[in-house]
């Protein structure tokens, strides 16, 4: 199964991608890390996410772009955390941006359990510069294809999964 959920910062994305993860398979859980620590801000970030699963027994694989080499087992079910970062990593850090659907699209048929973790970013209204603008852009082409080839997209909205496409087998 593959589940792509969207929402805003904060909005508890992440902790309901755990939940999924943890009911679909409760036994190799992977958590895909994708943020490069880059200040004091996001090394504070990267620990409260370690704090949140410490419980739920994920095995942690810090992969902050080139997903092709991360050796995820057949067996396992994998919650990558986040595909702004993935993105960013990839078209900022010196990646292949143009992989990214095609390695996402290998990775879930590599795992038996997929569940991604997207940003909201488009709806702040303010105009960036040129190279944020085509960032946006790609991210939310890679939002839109995801949603359509996933086994259901939810968007969490102040706390609560909405689901705006396909099915679950347990309910939200």
């Amino acid at each position: 199964m593959t589940i792509l959920i969207t929402g805003g910062s904060g909005s508890g994305k992440s902790a309901l991608a755990e939940k999924f993860i943890h009911i679909l398979c409760p036994t190799e859980k992977i958590y895909l890390a994708t943020m490069l620590c880059r200040d004091r801000e996001s090394e504070l970030r990267v620990e409260r996410h370690r704090q949140m699963r410490a419980e739920r027994c994920f095995r942690t694989l810090e992969c902050p772009k080139a997903l092709f080499s991360a050796p995820i087992p057949r067996n396992a079910a994998v919650l990558l955390e986040d595909l702004p970062n993935l993105l960013a990593n990839e078209m900022f850090e010196g990646g292949e941006p143009d992989n990214v659907l095609r390695d996402l699209r290998n990775l879930s048929r590599q795992c038996c359990h997929l569940c991604m973790v997207t940003g909201e970013v488009f709806s702040d209204g303010i105009r960036y510069d040129s190279l944020t603008q085509t960032y946006i852009a790609r991210l939310a082409q890679l939002n839109r294809s995801l949603a359509a080839a996933c086994d259901c997209t939810i968007e969490v909205i102040c706390g609560i999964p909405v689901l705006l496409r396909g099915t679950l087998p347990f309910p939200l």
